[in-house]
């Protein structure tokens, strides 16, 4: 071992210095000791704007003028059309072509309300405030119905009206059929329709000359009166006439639904009337709507329950008739005027539908639930085509108990109601 005098040989080799460690003082001028400099940043890169998209030739925004019209471009394309239509006359006139083609795409509204629209509409503003001269219940059905086939025949073009047309009716024992045009369906409600009018005090659509008699002889005299084709232009005067009935009926007041109505062989009290008029107005609304492949809905369910009402209430009086004729079973038994008699029960199903009960013996018999024979059920729609003469009684699918011949009876009676 050495003192701390001694000293180690010299190896050659670099020794760590001895004591404490060295801390370095202040540099001194000239010592080369600079931070490092930071790395350089690579130079940007030039941006690259995109060459702007050229404009839409002419014969591009000309191809535009189509989707243009029918709002169907995208904003960009709306605004170049437009921008260019102000600097090329040719393409602005075939815009304002285009634009009125359009309009024509859209079908025109009518003046008359849908039915069920004009009926919510009605028992909304009734509700809450009634109206000064309000529609009578009993003529709302023949104002609704002729509104929808008016709003029928509006779109019709000459062809339409020409359509062929087969009117059908129940005649004693067998079904009839006419054959007609559009235009002369719609004479035909016109002079029917007119038995109303005179009986109002109103004009006869079929002037001074027109025949006395009922709804068959003044049909025959319209149609044979004119060396011409009955046209579209009678649609005119039908519509016109039925908006002059239910204006003069809503003005007349109480007391003029017992007006009597004169159809020749039997009259029927004016609030009846109308309801017959609206049958008869649906049921050839019908019969033209399927000779020009249109389909046409059934009346809403409380304007068809009152048309199966009033046809009910006529049973009696058809099947008294149809005896006296030799068309049907003679009554069981004489009956007093108010008196209980024999009695078919009629329930009618689906809308409109409900029960009645039918006097069999005499119309001036009280029906009587205790006196009941028989029971039929019919499709509401199945009653009123048969009402209606478009199907015989034998077509009829019913369900029906107890006394066949009486069931028998009451169906022809229902199919005798139909007429020209």
């Amino acid at each position: 071992m050495t003192g701390p005098s001694e000293e180690l040989p010299d190896d050659g080799r670099e020794r760590p210095p001895s004591g404490p460690p060295r801390i370095p003082g202040p540099r001194a001028a000239g010592d080369d000791l600079r931070p490092p400099q930071p790395l350089p940043l690579p130079a940007p890169r030039p941006r690259v704007v995109p060459d702007p998209a050229p404009a839409p030739t002419h014969a591009v925004l000309k191809s535009l003028l189509g989707a243009w019209a029918l709002a169907a471009c995208s904003a960009e394309e709306t605004e170049a059309v437009e921008d260019h239509l102000t600097e090329c006359a040719p393409c602005a006139e075939e815009a304002l072509r285009l634009r009125d083609a359009v309009g024509l795409l859209h079908p025109e509204e009518s003046l008359d309300l849908k039915p069920l629209l004009r009926s919510r509409v009605l028992e909304d503003c009734l509700g809450k405030r009634p109206a000064r001269i309000p529609v009578p219940v009993w003529a709302s059905p023949y104002d609704t119905e002729t509104a929808r086939l008016d709003a029928l025949l509006r779109d019709f073009g000459d062809a339409e009206w020409h359509t062929p047309v087969r009117l059908k009716w129940f005649e004693e024992e067998r079904r009839r059929t006419h054959r007609t045009t559009v235009a002369g369906v719609i004479g035909h409600l016109l002079t029917v329709d007119g038995m109303i009018a005179t009986a109002l005090g109103l004009d006869d659509p079929l002037g001074p000359e027109a025949p006395r008699g009922g709804p068959t002889g003044r049909t025959e005299h319209f149609w044979s009166s004119s060396p011409h084709p009955t046209t579209r232009r009678v649609r005119e005067p039908w519509r016109d006439q039925g908006h002059t009935l239910v204006r003069t009926v809503s003005f007349a007041g109480r007391g003029v639904a017992e007006l009597s109505v004169d159809y020749g062989g039997f009259a029927l009290p004016l609030g009846d009337a109308f309801l017959e008029r609206a049958f008869e107005c649906w049921v050839h609304a019908w019969d033209i709507a399927e000779a020009v492949d249109y389909p046409y809905e059934q009346p809403s369910g409380p304007h068809l329950n009152r048309m199966i009402d009033l046809a009910a209430r006529l049973l009696p009086g058809a099947l008294a008739g149809r005896r006296r004729s030799g068309l049907a079973a003679p009554a069981r038994g004489l009956v007093a005027a108010g008196a209980p008699g024999r009695t078919l029960h009629l329930e009618i199903e689906g809308a409109g539908g409900g029960g009645w009960d039918i006097a069999l013996d005499s119309p001036a018999a009280r029906p009587s639930r205790e006196h009941t024979v028989a029971e039929v059920a019919l499709d509401g729609l199945e009653f009123c085509q048969l009402a209606a003469g478009h199907i015989s009684p034998e077509e009829a699918a019913v369900g029906q108990t107890g006394d066949r011949e009486a069931i028998r009876d009451v169906l022809f009676a229902a199919a005798s109601l139909s007429r020209l």
